[in-house]
């Protein structure tokens, strides 16, 4: 008999553990290894999948929008960084623009964008503007764990498009302007807020 092709080797797991508890009854008792029915476990797993699901397509676009700067000739390239002392948490970064998916608390992944800025205006020193988002976790029919957005079930697919278009958006570096165009829109800034136009 052929295993389907969508079957792998780890998915098995939970059949040989009940297999082995089946040979073994009284040590299935004491050590109760198929944590099947556990919603929390369930989640917990469930979120490291979909984690490393998000990185790889992330690896897999960056990989291939990198190949197109010439190693930072002609844009700076974006890098993916995985979060110390968390299990699937990461980060991509790219013109200190960051964005992170994170295990925030059970059953929700953030995802936030931290973009640093200098503040024209103000003292000089760095601004962090941040936008977050949840993904939030559902247990469905059969403790089928579904991950959503705002109450919809969310692709993995479109929302690593999504927030990958976003974020080169957001981390593209903008043309520098000249000191005195910078002292010129300040001074206009200035004049228009004592209702003078230029």
């Amino acid at each position: 008999m052929a295993m389907s092709s969508d079957l792998l080797p780890s998915d098995m797991d939970w059949v040989h553990e009940l297999a082995k508890n089946e040979l073994n009854p009284e040590a299935a008792n004491i050590f109760n290894t198929v944590n099947q029915f556990d919603p929390k476990q369930i989640i917990e797993e469930s979120t490291i999948e979909f984690l490393e699901k998000l990185r790889e397509l992330f690896t897999a676009y960056t990989r291939t929008f990198n190949g197109y700067s010439d190693s930072n000739a002609k844009f700076s390239d974006m890098k993916i960084f995985g979060i110390t002392n968390t299990p699937a948490d990461f980060m991509i970064f790219r013109n200190n623009v960051k964005l992170v998916f994170a295990n925030s608390a059970h059953g929700i992944i953030n995802a936030t964008f931290t973009e640093h800025q200098r503040n024209d205006l103000a003292t000089p020193g760095n601004e962090a503007r941040k936008q977050s988002q949840d993904i939030i976790a559902q247990i469905g029919p059969f403790l089928d764990v579904v991950w959503t957005y705002q109450g919809e079930k969310v692709n993995p697919n479109r929302l690593v498009k999504y927030y990958f278009v976003e974020f080169v958006k957001a981390s593209r570096i903008a043309r520098k302007s000249s000191p005195n165009q910078l002292l010129l829109k300040q001074i206009k800034a200035l004049l228009q807020d004592q209702g003078i136009d230029l």
